[in-house]
């Protein structure tokens, strides 16, 4: 798709409206997106207004906040109106909230009164709660009313509802009372009141509930739409599957850039200064330099054990990247489970458990290789200095699987993020506990 679009660029002088735009019509938005920033300035601008309107939503909606502004300053004000229009309002929030003060106030004067309201509305919310991620556009029935009316609103007001697969039920102070899928009307009797076709038992999220426990509960219930409510269990809006999509994806990134010891702020790669980027990678990287230096401390402790066994100074890189792969291993499986909800805290003895035979035994198993190894293969040990080499790794594979599951948990449990446990941070504290616990084994072993 770049080649088509670099082909597009070089032509681009030279080719009418109209032909450029039965060209531009064939594209896919996501393609579109992939490329924009080779596109410049006003080869994008002339893109973008050839687009029907439904592709410009989609596409400024899908562009960056930098992009977004960029094309929202370039554009004429009447074309910016039409498209702003018919942007969905949670859409509408995440432009005015990412913009800048000039572009916000810009955008703020192009909206429609109504549109404007409901805006106003989500700006309410804080953008990382469940509430700063719905939409107040759904629909909603009264409980006595009879499914053919049900069915007759639906048809008067679902052009401008996200989704018409779930209707909510609400009483006259628009507390939840139930929900009913579109499938179910149509296959119920239009006499049948809607309060015997809805179901009571409806999941829904708080307003304050953060994005990424929303997307969860609505993954792990298979649902389309999840209603969000507040402290008096009032219909505020809907979350929608694809709204999820995007916290999912967002929320991997930070992750991501927390696992390999970075600020986990979403900024892309190319819009990020120079300073932004030493910024963002420079205080992990100094606090993984001040505590790796504990390393050269557990050495330096140990010296007289390294003065009389040389030999196991060999074998520290062994030592360290093992104890770093399994404490890795580990840590990802709990951070993984602790994010799909398959393990929680409380099963933390349990976790214990089975890790300390799953470490002992890998632990044996890993210690029997590195034996041969260094019996095989130069620059060659003795049996015993072998044996006391092999004993060390078991209990170096041992102590980091147990740190690597229970440090999650623990984090976990206090608030914080657990991904911060995984990646170079961890790799530093198991470098710590790995050779403290091999030299001492050793010592052990070879009775120094």
């Amino acid at each position: 798709m770049l080649s088509l679009v670099e082909n597009l660029r070089e032509y681009l002088h030279i080719l009418e409206d109209s032909e450029l735009r039965n060209v531009v019509a064939n594209l896919p938005v996501h393609d579109l997106v992939d490329v924009w920033d080779s596109l410049e300035e006003d080869e994008a601008q002339r893109i973008f207004l050839l687009l029907d309107l439904d592709k410009k939503v989609h596409l400024i909606t899908s562009l960056s906040p930098a992009d977004q502004e960029l094309l929202i300053k370039s554009l004429p004000i009447d074309n910016i109106k039409r498209v702003f229009q018919e942007i969905e309002p949670d859409d509408l929030a995440d432009i005015i909230q990412a913009a800048n003060p000039e572009v916000r106030e810009s955008v703020w004067h192009t909206i429609a009164s109504d549109a404007r309201d409901e805006t106003k509305f989500l700006l309410r919310f804080d953008a990382d709660d469940a509430a700063g991620l719905m939409t107040p556009r759904y629909l909603a029935v009264r409980s006595f009313l009879t499914v053919g009316q049900a069915l007759a609103f639906i048809r008067s007001t679902g052009r401008d509802v996200e989704t018409v697969y779930y209707i909510y039920v609400v009483d006259r102070l628009k507390r939840l009372l139930g929900v009913v899928s579109l499938k179910d009307l149509l296959f119920h009797d239009d006499e049948a009141p809607v309060e015997e076709v809805m179901t009571r038992e409806v999941v829904s999220v708080r307003e304050d509930t953060d994005q990424e426990d929303a997307a969860h509960i609505l993954g792990t219930y298979d649902l389309i739409a999840l209603p969000v409510v507040d402290d008096y269990n009032r219909l505020l809006g809907i979350i929608t599957f694809d709204d999820v999509i995007d916290v999912i994806k967002n929320e991997q990134t930070e992750d991501v850039y927390k696992m390999g010891a970075m600020d986990g702020s979403l900024e892309r790669y190319t819009e990020s200064s120079v300073w932004r980027l030493i910024k963002k990678r420079v205080p992990w990287l100094v606090i993984l330099l001040i505590a790796g230096t504990l390393t050269t401390n557990v050495v330096s402790l140990y010296q007289p054990i390294i003065a009389a066994a040389a030999f196991l100074v060999w074998f520290v890189p062994v030592i360290t990247q093992t104890g770093g792969n399994t404490s890795l291993q580990s840590s990802t499986l709990m951070i993984r489970g602790l994010a799909t909800g398959e393990v929680h805290f409380r099963d933390i003895w349990q976790i214990v458990g089975k890790e300390v035979l799953v470490s002992l035994l890998m632990g044996v198993m890993l210690g029997a290789v590195l034996v041969l190894r260094g019996l095989v293969l130069p620059p060659g040990v003795d049996l015993v200095q072998a044996g006391a080499i092999g004993a060390s790794l078991v209990f170096v594979v041992f102590f980091s699987s147990i740190i690597g599951v229970i440090a999650p948990l623990l984090i976990h449990r206090l608030g914080f993020d657990p991904t911060v446990m995984a990646g170079p941070l961890m790799a530093t504290v198991i470098d710590v506990v790995g050779l403290t616990v091999y030299f001492q084994v050793a010592r052990l072993v070879l009775r120094i």
